[in-house]
């Protein structure tokens, strides 16, 4: 019995198919570790978020390649015998496979071609919402929008696959120029000093929006460098229209794409604390009804006439 036994366990030792198990094992462990140890030495030296996450998710692929390569080397003399199975099966694999493949496509097209990175607000596929995480298979965005005003979060996360950039154009609004023009109306009545009105306008502008403006100035520096675009117009500028009702002043400027609502919120009420201060000198205008009363009907009543006795 005990022979028995021993022989099996020698016999079941020296079995080819038992070593490549065992060496396969050895193989993952070892690259876990590798994998657990290159990512501590990145939470020790990368300190930017965006990067760190990205070079952890770069080290993450690596160990799955590296485990895969060395399972597929252990097992290559039984991978070769079966090499006719796997070029049919992979066919039908590949047609059955084909969005998840495009998805991993649209990954490494997002990863090496400067699509966005974590961090950026984009819009995919008619979603709009900042990125919190770049998967191999879908893009996390924390959504903005919808039923909420503004650039503002809803508290939604959506997950959209990667293959979206392959089909449909990304709208990045903080790649290599962080920045957003912008426009606020303000209606101002007839009658009024509209030169005043501009400089009111134009000093609030540079008040509130002119450190925007000299960063982007830089930004736009550096974007000449890496696109073909021409010099442009950054400074914060008033415009004037005469119509029917007001005159109307549309004022324009640039901001941070993440400041667009706080900054018209200062913008308006500066403006109005400007204009109180003219003692009607400038005035806002709205649009009123003046409700007509209704002119007078009279109605005359004639009794009919008697017709003639024959």
């Amino acid at each position: 019995m005990t022979g028995g036994m021993e022989q099996f366990v020698e016999s079941w030792l020296l079995d080819p198919t038992v070593g490549k198990l065992v060496a396969t094992t050895v193989a993952i462990l070892i690259v876990v570790a590798l994998v657990q140890a290159f990512r501590g030495v990145l939470n020790h030296y990368v300190q930017e978020p965006g990067n760190l996450h990205r070079a952890r998710k770069m080290v993450s692929f690596l160990g799955y390649f590296i485990g895969l390569l060395s399972i597929a080397m252990i097992f290559s003399d039984s991978l070769g015998k079966m090499a006719v199975v796997f070029g049919v099966a992979g066919a039908g694999i590949a047609f059955a496979l084909q969005e998840i493949i495009a998805s991993l496509a649209g990954w490494v097209a997002i990863s090496f071609g400067n699509f966005y990175k974590t961090g950026d607000r984009v819009q995919l596929g008619g979603i709009k919402g900042d990125v919190i995480d770049i998967g191999m298979l879908r893009t996390t965005m924390m959504e903005i929008g919808q039923w909420v005003n503004a650039d503002l979060y809803n508290g939604r996360i959506v997950k959209i696959a990667n293959s979206f950039v392959f089909k449909e154009p990304v709208f990045n609004y903080s790649g290599d120029f962080p920045f957003l023009w912008d426009e606020i109306t303000v209606p101002v009545k007839y009658g009024g000093d509209y030169r005043l009105a501009r400089e009111i306008f134009l000093k609030v502008l540079l008040e509130i929006t002119g450190e925007f403006a000299d960063e982007a100035k830089r930004s736009w520096a550096e974007l000449i460098r890496v696109y073909r675009v021409d010099q442009t117009e950054i400074d914060s500028r008033v415009f004037l229209v005469a119509n029917d009702n007001w005159m109307e002043f549309t004022l324009r400027y640039i901001v941070d794409y993440k400041k667009r609502r706080i900054t018209k919120d200062r913008l308006f009420t500066r403006i109005l604390e400007e204009v109180d201060q003219t003692n009607g000198r400038v005035a806002m205008a709205s649009a009123t009804f003046h409700l007509v009363e209704t002119p007078e009907i009279r109605v005359k009543l004639v009794e009919p006439t008697q017709g003639h006795k024959a």
